[in-house]
């Protein structure tokens, strides 16, 4: 990989990442920030700001959705912020889901499309990511892009995605967490967020592989689903799960706190995991 990510990653909504938070992130050790949110066209102009508050952080889009952006478009925004801060920029992209996008259809053959028109504008195989979840998107993230950022997985699919990968590409699963020794309210905080997926087909196809079942995925999801997909606990606890991630072929584990301030947290699991 010609981007070194670092071990330890952030997840967070595009909009409430900014220089201040990416200069901490940096000084806790942190090597990537993933900009949630589909960010987009203007959305991006943000990031020249947040890599010049930095030194070697690297931000990536987690992810680009390629129903709202033209390949052409997304290359001229790749080659403005890689050519100012090189191997600092990493060009995430995937095909959303189904329910949030009038367009999707066939989305495979439309990743296999929109990846030859980021090939034809220059965006190198080294720059980019593919959000990938099921064995077909995985090998392609693997043949066609730098490697894959699953999301709202467990160690079980980074384990079984790393199978299909081999060595080489990368592998930067995102995981939540909540800060917490109070199960009940960790549950509740975890379950508000979790509680959106389960309405997405692709999320809870995914899930069934996994081995969760009908019940798991009812209504606003299980307890077991919950404490699955966001870890609870104290920082050595929450550590410890997503050191699973790594073990089991990560590169890197991408660190989403849903506490409302989630500082605390990447603080602490800074100090356990760096």
């Amino acid at each position: 990989m010609a981007i070194e990510l670092g071990k330890l990653g952030i997840w967070r909504y595009h909009a409430n990442v900014d220089a201040k938070f990416a200069a901490e992130a940096e000084k806790l050790g942190y090597g990537a920030i993933w900009l949630g949110g589909s960010p987009s066209g203007d959305d991006l102009a943000s990031v020249d700001g947040i890599l010049e508050a930095t030194d070697s952080l690297v931000i990536a889009t987690g992810i680009v959705n390629i129903w709202q952006d033209e390949p052409a478009d997304v290359a001229r925004v790749y080659e403005r912020i890689a050519a100012k801060y090189p191997d600092r920029f990493l060009l995430g992209v995937g095909a959303g889901h189904r329910e949030a996008t009038k367009e999707y259809k066939k989305p495979y053959a439309a990743l296999v499309e929109y990846l030859d028109g980021l090939d034809a504008a220059g965006v190198p195989v080294s720059g980019r990511a593919l959000a990938a979840l099921g064995p077909k998107v995985v090998s392609l993230s693997g043949s066609r892009t730098a490697g894959a950022h699953p999301y709202l997985t467990t160690p079980e699919h980074t384990r079984s995605t790393r199978e299909i990968l081999g060595a080489g590409p990368l592998l930067a699963p995102e995981h939540k967490v909540v800060l917490s020794t109070d199960a009940a309210e960790a549950r509740a905080i975890g379950r508000n967020t979790v509680k959106y997926y389960l309405g997405l087909s692709n999320y809870v196809a995914n899930l069934r592989k996994l081995g969760f079942s009908d019940e798991d995925l009812a209504g606003e999801g299980s307890d077991h689903l919950v404490d699955a997909l966001a870890l609870h606990g104290d920082a050595s606890t929450v550590a410890r799960g997503l050191a699973a991630h790594l073990d089991a072929g990560a590169d890197q584990v991408v660190v989403q706190v849903l506490n409302e301030d989630p500082w605390p947290g990447y603080r602490a699991l800074a100090a356990e995991l760096l």
